[in-house]
């Protein structure tokens, strides 16, 4: 693995173990750092940089590759050309430099979605860390100019909304995610709203097209890439369960039981799980999923819902191949396609640990069989790889390794981590605020009061969002907000860095030629040439010339 606990070179330190993406496998709330994340969401681009400079020389440490993972690839760098160059750039060294690579994109069908940079959120539905540090996550993705997920069951859980008999008359909570979200969008980006098996009993997607109309996508969802069943949450209060069991969820242990209470009224029991349904239980065959999924589709669109996207979770070839085979044929916006073996949400650990296909198997899988789509003629849906991406060049290898079909790259927890810390900072530094905005702490960690005791010192991109939303608003962004952007602005310059180093301009430029594979594992499974093997043709024929 690339990630030890700490990394002397920028200062950084796991509090938890190190996972593939570079994160914490626990990432706290409270945390007072220092991860590559957490720091990047105060310094920004300056965290791309070996510390103290002027006083220190710094070399790297990953000389080995074992196993296969996304570390295991690594970037391919070139000494002469430029592709992709925007229009009136020349290719000469003064227009072929890192701040002219062209980080946009966009996906879609009849309407295009555009996106600052190939980032979307992974889905922030019902978990309660989600709802809690929204406004961070919302006003954040919507400055940085990428779309935003409202993951699922948010309805359902909402005390406030009212349904009957499927139909949707009040839901505070879904409306204040998707308006604090509009407020500030501006040219790019949206809002994608999913949907489970309770969320279209209890018609979320009649709902959001009725209010909304394009402004949204609705995405159905076929599981995720940290389980195999379906969303949970965990709920402390008895009256909550019971809500949650008359709202039709299964609620574990049964609340309504006698026994249950009393076991909860001595403490026995502390707390109760919701668990979402299983989808696709009616079906038997590829075709009857195949027949089903298209209804479901078209039922949509009959409701006046024009742009639809798909999640599917770490499930084995079968439904990998379904998913891109058949939001190919339905036109889908989008496929997101989440690898194991993480989640943003309460997931069982073990189910974690051992279930499904881990992120680089299954995002080389899924250019294998866009590919064989393509060459028969097919228009394949664009896709987004999610799954254990955190820094900037994991970005590079996701969306090289699934070239030309991945328009984005998801991102789940390293998104979330700056909503977390600017919060905490928030609610020190304003302690009436600090209920409202979930602050963690009493007093700054050393690591955040030396940078500064307010925030336009301790954020590196203050003046940046000031500058987008004038210094009046500036009053009701969340410092969560802030370092959201702090943090992706260093993401968009390491990512606009690698690919001036392999001379790629603009995101349609960027290919597998990108990538090579660090050992030979690694090059069998994933289809990506060894090292040494990579052009290596072409080196032999300069010599023999």
């Amino acid at each position: 693995m690339r990630f030890a606990k700490n990394n002397d070179v920028l200062g950084t330190t796991n509090r938890g173990n190190p996972a593939e993406s570079g994160l914490c496998t626990l990432c706290r709330a409270d945390c007072m750092g220092q991860c590559e994340t957490w720091k990047s969401s105060l310094l920004g681009r300056k965290a791309l940089y070996p510390r103290d400079f002027g006083i220190v020389t710094a070399g790297a440490n990953n000389t080995t590759h074992v196993g296969v993972s996304y570390n295991s690839l690594r970037i391919q760098g070139y000494a002469y050309g430029a592709k992709g160059l925007a229009h009136g750039l020349e290719r000469d060294a003064d227009d072929c430099i890192f701040p002219n690579v062209d980080l946009s994109t966009e996906f879609g069908q009849n309407i295009k979605t555009k996106c600052r940079m190939p980032l979307m959120t992974g889905a922030l539905g019902s978990t309660f860390i989600a709802g809690k540090y929204w406004n961070s996550f919302a006003i954040g993705a919507a400055f940085i100019g990428i779309p935003i997920v409202v993951g699922e069951n948010v309805i359902g859980i909402d005390r406030e909304s009212v349904i009957h008999n499927g139909k949707i008359s009040k839901a505070p909570e879904l409306d204040r995610r998707i308006d604090k979200y509009l407020r500030y969008k501006k040219d790019y980006g949206v809002v994608i709203v999913q949907l489970n098996v309770e969320d279209t009993r209890n018609g979320v997607a009649e709902y959001v097209a009725g209010k909304y109309g394009d402004q949204c996508i609705i995405e159905l969802k076929w599981g995720q890439g940290a389980k195999d069943i379906g969303g949970e949450i965990l709920v402390e209060e008895l009256d909550y369960a019971l809500f949650l069991k008359e709202r039709g969820y299964i609620v574990d242990p049964d609340p309504s039981l006698p026994e249950v209470k009393e076991a909860f009224e001595r403490r026995a029991i502390r707390a109760f799980a919701r668990h979402s349904r299983l989808g696709g239980t009616e079906c038997s065959t590829t075709e009857q999923v195949r027949e089903s999924f298209m209804e479901t589709v078209a039922y949509l669109r009959s409701q006046g819902i024009q742009r639809i996207s798909l999640k599917t979770g770490s499930y084995g070839m079968i439904e990998l191949a379904m998913a891109i085979k058949f939001a190919t044929e339905a036109k889908l916006d989008l496929l997101t396609i989440d690898g194991s073996g993480g989640g943003t949400g309460m997931s069982p650990w073990n189910m974690m640990q051992s279930w499904g296909v881990p992120s680089i198997y299954l995002h080389a899988k899924a250019y294998e069989y866009a590919n064989l789509l393509a060459q028969q003629g097919h228009k394949v849906v664009d896709l987004a790889f999610a799954g254990g991406f955190a820094l900037e060049d994991a970005i590079f290898k996701g969306l090289a390794l699934g070239a030309p079909f991945v328009k984005l790259i998801c991102m789940g927890r390293a998104l979330m981590i700056p909503g977390f810390l600017g919060a905490n900072i928030e609610g020190v530094l304003h302690p009436e605020r600090k209920d409202a905005l979930c602050g963690n702490w009493d007093k700054l960690p050393a690591s955040v009061a030396n940078l500064g005791d307010s925030a336009d010192k301790i954020f590196a991109s203050y003046y940046e969002v000031e500058k987008e939303v004038g210094k009046e608003e500036m009053k009701n962004i969340p410092y969560g907000a802030i370092a959201m952007y702090t943090m992706v602005d260093k993401l968009y310059c390491g990512l606009q860095q690698l690919m001036a180093g392999s001379r790629k301009f603009s995101m349609p430029s960027l290919d597998r030629t990108d990538l090579v594979a660090g050992n030979r594992e690694t090059a069998r499974e994933i289809g990506i040439p060894f090292i040494t093997e990579a052009n290596d043709e072409a080196a032999k024929k300069i010599l023999l010339s």
